[in-house]
């Protein structure tokens, strides 16, 4: 039995279009023809059809599939291992954006419920970067003080965020002061000021201790967007991320009891 380009295409759900194609690359051409001249499908060549349908729902290109086909050098089950392996990893690779959307869609949900103006208006310079938020969101996901911080933030109102601003804008003055006077990193007011920043967010996101607030201030000079968070890029200094890590680590130092001579001066 024989069958025309238009049956072939409805009840296989291609266009015709893509049949004329599939025939001019030499990957299907009809078996026969009618007396009229249209090209005509056997039930061999519906069988093939199905293979390169397979085969292109699995991803493959046109050129392999007719490769597959036409050399007998080529081993279907190589190829088709190898796309096993390439669909695997993309999954993998999915499966990792899906979970970034996923926490970008929770840290959106948690965060600042100002408006636009408000949000300059309170923050000026300071910047929310999504991106660094979501990625905090993937690193600290199952920490009850990222969850913490989180939840407090979304709770604050417009006068809170005004206030701990505020009070941010006031010690970022104080340690830019400390640092264009020449001030050790590891000297008393360096060290007040890191302790005055451990104290600010335990009092309006989460409990701080000296460990945590280290580990903040590592990420101050690992990644820009998050010394950003804390000193705008219009206020940075070259070398003023490092000094703050210095002076955090000489205050976790202080409160362990331990000496602070290996921080590195300014």
């Amino acid at each position: 039995m024989s069958y025309s380009v238009g049956q072939v295409s409805a009840f296989a759900g291609v266009t015709v279009r893509t049949l004329h194609h599939y025939d001019k690359a030499g990957l299907l051409s009809p078996s026969d023809r009618s007396h009229a001249g249209y090209r005509l499908y056997s039930e061999a060549d519906l069988v093939r059809l199905q293979q390169i349908l397979f085969y292109r729902e699995l991803g493959f290109p046109l050129d392999e599939i007719t490769a597959i086909f036409k050399d007998p050098q080529v081993d279907p089950l190589e190829r088709l291992r190898a796309r096993q392996r390439q669909l695997s990893e993309e999954i993998a690779r999915l499966q990792r954006l899906a979970e970034v959307a996923e926490r970008a869609i929770e840290v959106q949900k948690a965060g600042v419920s100002l408006t636009p103006q408000e949000r300059f208006e309170v923050f000026g310079e300071i910047t929310f970067d999504l991106s660094y938020a979501t990625e905090a969101e993937l690193k600290w996901a199952h920490s009850e003080g990222q969850r913490e911080a989180m939840a407090r933030a979304a709770a604050h109102t417009k006068e809170d965020w005004r206030q701990l601003m505020g009070e941010a804008a006031a010690w970022r003055a104080e340690l830019l002061a400390a640092f264009d006077e020449g001030e050790l990193s590891n000297g008393e007011r360096a060290v007040d000021l890191a302790e005055e920043h451990r104290l600010h967010i335990s009092r309006w996101f989460t409990s701080c201790p000296p460990d945590m607030h280290r580990r903040i201030a590592d990420d101050f000079v690992a990644d820009p967007r998050a010394f950003a968070l804390v000193i705008p890029p219009s206020q940075q200094r070259p070398g003023l991320a490092a000094y703050t890590r210095k002076a955090v680590h000489a205050n976790a130092a202080r409160h362990a009891g331990g000496r602070t001579d290996s921080e590195e001066n300014q």
